[in-house]
């Protein structure tokens, strides 16, 4: 896991999670890029500075500021950077968001090493309406108590005093997974 330029298309790779960046920074290299990864907006800004990445795959939700700062950033450097967003909390609002700041496309956790190479394919069109259909509601809870989970360490009992709610309450809700989302993406807005 380098940090210098070469010759080899740069891959800027800014995620929190230490075992997924492993995973994904040898697939990535393994198909012929140079990645180079960070674990948070802090670090990954002057390392974007330093080798203006053609391509990036960057988190929503980590430790300081936001992944959408970084989008923002990238976009300025170079708007031809081919930006990926992942995030494990979907929502059509940070999908727009990403997508309005210079995303390339919006895609939930867990995405592998094919299924981002395959977002990096889709053209954004900024003239195209946007048409999803809301998250439900069981969702969108569904989602909110993963978050504050995650918060947590994965501490069940942590999480069901910071929700105000039974443990036990809080772990029949996390077993029954509400319908999947639609993955967000240029495909889904037209």
């Amino acid at each position: 896991m380098e940090t210098t330029c070469d010759e080899l298309p740069t891959l800027l790779l800014v995620d929190d999670d230490a075992i997924f960046c492993k995973v994904l920074c040898k697939a990535l290299e393994n198909r012929g890029f140079k990645v180079i990864v960070s674990h948070s907006v802090e670090q990954a800004i002057p390392l974007a500075h330093s080798c203006q990445p053609e391509l990036a795959v960057v988190d929503l939700k980590m430790n300081g500021a936001s992944g959408l700062t970084l989008v923002k950033v990238l976009h300025e450097l170079d708007p031809a950077t081919r930006i990926v967003m992942l995030t494990g909390y979907a929502s059509i609002a940070t999908a727009v968001e990403a997508i309005k700041l210079g995303a390339t496309q919006y895609l939930a956790k867990p995405a592998n090493a094919d299924e981002i190479l395959a977002a990096f394919g889709h053209l954004p069109n900024p003239d195209v309406s946007f048409n999803a259909q809301p998250a439900s509601v069981d969702r969108l809870e569904w989602e909110h108590i993963n978050r504050v989970l995650h918060e947590n360490g994965g501490n069940i009992s942590a999480t069901a005093r910071a929700l105000n709610m039974h443990r036990r309450s809080l772990q029949r809700k996390l077993s029954k997974q509400p319908e999947q989302p639609v993955q967000l993406g240029w495909n889904n807005f037209q």
